[in-house]
């Protein structure tokens, strides 16, 4: 990571063992505060939880833009990353379905930070891109496995899965992430359809 971590194109420089441990502490704390309370929640909160002084915080995120975008920074890779674990515990299909929930959890956690990602600053200017950057690969690897196992038809789009399923974390009145994950289910049922050609067998009659 770089000192300064949303400054693009400027050479990274080492950070010591230190400051990246405080850092991360940062990033995870601002992560669990934003989620409870808000972008807007007051810095004492963060720095207790991550167990640093103000000071610290502000030496590496001057501004709380420069938080709130290394936030989704973080947790972005977090979920992206976690498809590589996920693909060498499970079956293909198996992996597919517990990343694209993993997935659901991240947009339904980053609900709050919509507002401060479109409110114009130019802070969070790379952040669309970057969101694609990362998990368009991440799934499309997932489809691609699984899609050579035979288990699932092989001309889905992650870019258009990734959209689908953000849809789907949309709040539903009276119920919790069991609409979510049921939903997943039917969209993953749906990609094994043609998987072995059954989009071209005669309907039943």
């Amino acid at each position: 990571m770089n000192d300064h971590p949303t400054d693009e194109g400027r050479p990274h420089r080492r950070v010591r063992a230190d400051a990246q441990r405080s850092i991360d502490a940062l990033l995870i704390a601002a992560a669990e505060v934003f989620t409870a309370s808000g972008v807007d929640a007051p810095v004492r909160q963060i720095t207790a939880k991550a167990g640093v002084g103000a000071g610290t915080l502000y030496r590496h995120f001057p501004q709380r833009s420069d938080l709130i975008a290394a936030v989704f920074r973080h947790e972005v890779d977090s979920c992206a990353d976690a498809a590589g674990s996920l693909a060498d515990r499970y079956e293909p299909v198996d992996a597919l379905v517990q990343w694209l929930r993993r997935f659901a959890g991240f947009i339904a956690t980053k609900r709050g930070l919509s507002a401060a990602l479109h409110s114009g600053d130019p802070a969070f200017d790379s952040l669309p891109a970057y969101f694609q950057q990362r998990f368009v690969p991440v799934l499309g690897a997932l489809l691609a496995t699984a899609a050579k196992s035979g288990e699932i038809r092989a001309d889905a789009d992650p870019e258009d899965l990734l959209r689908a399923v953000g849809n789907l974390t949309l709040p539903v009145q009276d119920d919790d992430d069991g609409h979510t994950r049921r939903m997943i289910d039917l969209l993953v049922d749906g990609l094994r359809y043609g998987a072995h050609g059954e989009e071209n067998a005669p309907p039943n009659r």
